[in-house]
């Protein structure tokens, strides 16, 4: 299951919601909703300023009503304080603000992120707010992992090892994700459409991994705790018929071992 944050500032409400994902194929990257009701522009601004830091510009759905309501002083900026880093460690839950009573739901992996994000919270809230947490240890690493790859190719100059600098960026956004999830250990598999020869493309697919486990090693992830295969093109997503088909099945994947 896909995480995906839904903030909403009803009368003052910010919200998590899950997005499913179809069967054997990865996980989109799950848009970020704000939805509810606030003040004014500069609340609006200040909450979709700190969500699209936290998420990117590209995720983040605007749907905030300004409406003139009346709110705790100071309330703008206590709501903007509380979207934390530690909301990227939730998955399928809702952080609901109404007023000063405000509630966090949803699935972490252990226990060490939920005291984190609760305790993030409450550190970016004052005394006279009241956090009540409905969050659940044993969320699954695995769908960490396939939520923060989601439906994006890890790319490579054609025909060799070497990532493109976009391919670079969504690895280090996987070692952030290894380093929160501690000490797991996953497998990274190379895979590549059927263009040339088995054999040219099994050394390919092997090379690639290779690479993502030294690209990962130098932005601090431990190499003992990966390990590579290349899998070349024999388990395809997706025809090989056609260029989007098989620009999709060159591919890395990410498994928990």
């Amino acid at each position: 299951m896909v995480s995906r944050i839904w903030i909403v500032a009803s009368l003052l409400f910010v919200g998590l919601q899950a997005q499913a994902q179809d069967a054997g194929r990865p996980a989109e990257a799950a848009p970020v909703i704000a939805e509810g009701v606030v003040p004014d522009q500069a609340t609006k601004g200040q909450i979709l300023e700190k969500l699209r830091g936290l998420y990117g510009d590209a995720r983040v759905v605007d749907r905030i009503r300004v409406e003139s309501i009346p709110t705790p002083p100071n309330w703008g900026t206590y709501v903007g304080n509380m979207l934390t880093p530690g909301l990227t460690r939730v998955s399928g839950g809702k952080l609901e603000v109404n007023g000063q009573a405000v509630r966090i739901s949803g699935d972490v992996v252990n226990e060490a992120q939920r005291q984190q994000v609760l305790s993030e919270l409450s550190m970016a809230s004052n005394t006279s707010y009241t956090v009540t947490s409905g969050l659940q240890t044993g969320g699954s690493a695995q769908n960490v992992l396939d939520e923060t790859l989601g439906e994006r190719i890890i790319e490579f100059r054609s025909g060799s090892a070497t990532l493109t600098p976009l391919g670079a960026s969504i690895l280090d956004e996987m070692a952030r994700k290894l380093e929160e999830l501690g000490d797991v250990r996953v497998e990274v598999i190379g895979h590549t459409d059927n263009i040339g020869n088995r054999e040219g493309n099994l050394a390919l697919s092997h090379g690639r991994a290779e690479a993502v486990r030294a690209y990962l090693a130098r932005r601090g992830i431990d190499a003992q705790r990966i390990s590579v295969l290349g899998k070349g093109p024999d388990e395809p997503i997706s025809d090989n018929e056609t260029e989007e088909g098989r620009a999709r099945n060159r591919r890395i994947q990410f498994r928990l071992l």
